[in-house]
């Protein structure tokens, strides 16, 4: 670890570990070799201080098992043509003993190996920490083969077997449900405390925990490829991604060991120019011991790895330092409105019908036309029917840019955009549903119109807060959308943004982040696809919901791998405190060796006083950085609802349902959808009005 450091031998025991591999846990602290070998010294080196007869012997014995923690280290590194601060350490011990100050040495020996043990402990705890998460695969899972159940180990698994879960069990891999129906428990990997309702057709993940139901899961990922395996790859690649302040840390510490090499021979070829060698020269060792750059080295790099590994057993992927960097800058942050502000789930939210005309009839009818169709109106639509009494309807054909036509019953009907249809009596509300930026269309059967169907991608339950906390700490919030610049506005009023650009194309998203840019550091929020590039254009580009997506993954700079949008401004406080753990590292650090360096030059402290200086303030540093990685930021929250999430709960029927709290959509009734149905999210959400299609 002496030259890992200064960046000159980085430490991968964990990073290189094969994928899927059941991560070892480190060593207690007592079993730490440098620490056993830093305790075995000292106890020599005190046991010299009680004798006279036997203190050289037990002072070089010291050195000896001290010096072996980072010794040999030095020396294959100094072979490979590599100079790190081991270097200087074995200098100035082989020094002493040159000198005769054989317990000084020892001493310098002695300190540098527990600060070695302590380091090397620091570090592989933080690695540890995202390689367990590997263990949240199972030892064995239960796979149906030939009608028969087996036990096979995880990485015998393979993509198309049918593995079998039971309550309370743990999913080996990635899949997709075949049969039966459960919630799982996701909290390990999205850092989501509400269990995700899963029937068959829904894709689950490796590591989660089945609930109270019997699944059967196809298999889409080997135990080396499913998602959690992704994960911890992607995280040790992100380690490597360094910051402006780490790159900074280790462009002043790789200089620095020739530099002190060069600053000691002038300490003592000038001063023994000016007489008594001898004191010059060990000043010389001492300035060696001194101007040891690791605490600078280490300032960033430890508080780094503990921030991305804490953040990604919360559900948040930071692809390192430099992200960790820009994240805690944020001073604006632009938010696309379908499926981040928004589910991207269109959903019924009000039907208003004309006299004598129930609720019931204009959804058959409308879902009669709709039955066939993959449109997201359709969904929402079939959602909110009783699809089990709905006949699909004859000859029915799409207008282009307005709507649907057919024959249900054996009559003419129609469904599309006002205009297409005409609202006749119901304008008014028409026009009211609209400005609460819903889509609107109007259902007509034998030339008479029934009524209107509103829909709308529902504002996140905790859009709202979400937005409250970034504005508690000081952030803008813009939103961006390609939509009308009426939903937008309407959906912007539900979650507190009063800055709101709308009916953007992708390259204009991506100009506006440019033009933001002069309020401060941006960061853009999507779904990693179709804001790409506004993403890059962000100084961080923070991708929404991307569990399992490697497209979203490796489009942005953070990953939100849950649905939570508070999970946003937790992410800022996180990387806003290991910012400032690190700035603090790299102060305390730099000033320590200003200041050692001359008092070592005047021969005002000695070798012992600077090598317990400098290695208590590399055990300050690593224990500083450490503290990056605690989650108090990153809580738990109390799950929300939204008002047709709660309404299907309590099973309120359609026409009792609560009103919509936005006073400009007072009176609107919310549906809710049809307990057990599914919809397919679909890419960019409903166009609204702003394409002239009704939505369509």
């Amino acid at each position: 670890m002496a030259d890992a450091c200064c960046g000159t031998d980085t430490p991968k025991a964990t990073a290189d570990a094969t994928p899927g591999e059941t991560a070892s846990a480190p060593a207690a602290v007592w079993q730490v070799r440098e620490l056993q070998a830093a305790a075995l010294a000292g106890v020599l080196l005190l046991a010299s201080l009680l004798t006279d007869s036997w203190a050289t012997g037990l002072q070089l014995a010291a050195l000896l098992v001290g010096a072996s923690t980072f010794v040999p280290g030095t020396l294959r590194t100094l072979l490979r043509g590599r100079l790190g601060v081991g270097l200087l350490m074995t200098i100035a011990a082989a020094g002493a003993v040159a000198l005769g100050e054989y317990g000084e040495a020892a001493t310098l020996a002695f300190l540098f190996s527990i600060a070695e043990g302590l380091e090397g402990y620091a570090v592989a705890r933080t690695h540890h920490g995202l390689r367990a998460l590997l263990d949240l695969v199972p030892p064995t899972a239960t796979v149906l083969r030939d009608g028969k159940e087996a036990e096979v180990a995880p990485a015998e698994l393979r993509i198309g077997d049918v593995l079998l879960i039971r309550p309370g069990e743990k999913i080996a891999t990635d899949g997709v449900v075949a049969s039966g129906r459960s919630a799982l428990d996701t909290s390990v990997v999205t850092g989501e405390s509400v269990p995700i309702e899963v029937g068959p057709g829904a894709e689950v993940f490796a590591g989660t925990v089945n609930g109270a139901g019997v699944l059967e899961i196809t298999v889409t990922a080997t135990a080396e490829d499913n998602s959690l395996a992704r994960l911890v790859h992607i995280v040790h690649e992100a380690q490597e991604r360094k910051g402006s302040s780490q790159r900074l840390a280790e462009r002043c510490a790789r200089p620095l060991v020739p530099a002190v090499l060069v600053l000691a021979a002038l300490v003592a070829g000038l001063g023994s120019l000016l007489g008594e060698p001898d004191v010059w020269i060990e000043r010389a060792l001492v300035v060696l011991v001194a101007a040891a750059p690791c605490a600078f080295a280490l300032s960033v790099p430890v508080a780094v790895v503990a921030a991305i590994g804490a953040a990604s057993k919360a559900g948040v992927l930071i692809k390192g330092g430099a992200a960790v960097e820009a994240l805690g800058k944020v001073k604006v942050v632009a938010v696309d409105k379908t499926g981040t502000l928004t589910r991207n789930e269109p959903a019924v939210i009000d039907i208003v019908t004309t006299p004598d005309t129930t609720r019931d009839r204009v959804l058959a009818v409308a879902a009669a036309l709709e039955a066939r169709s993959e449109h997201p109106l359709a969904a929402a639509i079939l959602a909110a029917a009783d699809t089990t009494t709905v006949t699909a309807g004859t000859d029915v054909e799409a207008v282009p840019g307005n709507g649907l036509r057919g024959t249900v019953d054996g009559r003419k009907a129609r469904l599309g955009k006002p205009g297409f249809i005409d609202p006749g009596p119901l304008a008014e509300q028409v026009r009211r549903l609209q400005d609460a930026g819903a889509t609107v269309v109007l259902v007509e059967h034998d030339s008479r119109l029934l009524g209107a169907i509103a829909v709308r991608d529902e504002v996140r339950p905790e859009a709202a807060e979400a937005i409250t906390m970034l504005k508690r700490q000081g952030v803008e919030v813009v939103m961006l959308t390609g939509d009308n610049a009426r939903t937008a506005a309407a959906i912007a009023a539900d979650a507190g943004i009063t800055d709101v650009r709308a009916e953007l194309l992708p390259e204009d998203k991506a100009r506006i982040v440019t033009e933001l840019k002069a309020r401060g550091p941006v960061a853009m929020v999507g779904d990693g696809i179709n804001d790409a590039p506004a993403l890059a254009t962000a100084e961080a580009g923070v991708a929404m919901g991307a569990m399992g997506s490697d497209v979203a993954i490796e489009a942005a700079d953070i990953a939100l791998m849950g649905e939570d949008l508070r999970r946003l401004p937790d992410a800022i406080a996180h990387t806003r405190a290991a910012r400032r753990i690190f700035t603090q590292n790299l102060l305390m650090s730099g000033a320590i060796l200003v200041a050692l360096v001359p008092l070592a030059a005047t021969g005002v402290l000695g070798l012992a006083a600077v090598v317990a200086t400098h290695e208590l303030a590399e055990v300050l540093v690593i224990g500083n950085g450490i503290r990056a990685g605690r989650k108090i930021r990153l809580p738990h929250h109390a799950p929300l609802r939204s008002a047709h999430q709660a309404a299907a709960t309590a099973r309120i029927p359609a026409q009792v349902a609560a009103p919509m709290a936005a006073p400009a959509t007072a009176g609107m009734v919310l549906l809710p959808l049809t307990t057990g149905s599914t919809t397919e999210p679909v890419t960019g959400g409903c166009c609204g009005d702003s394409c002239g299609c009704g939505g369509r």
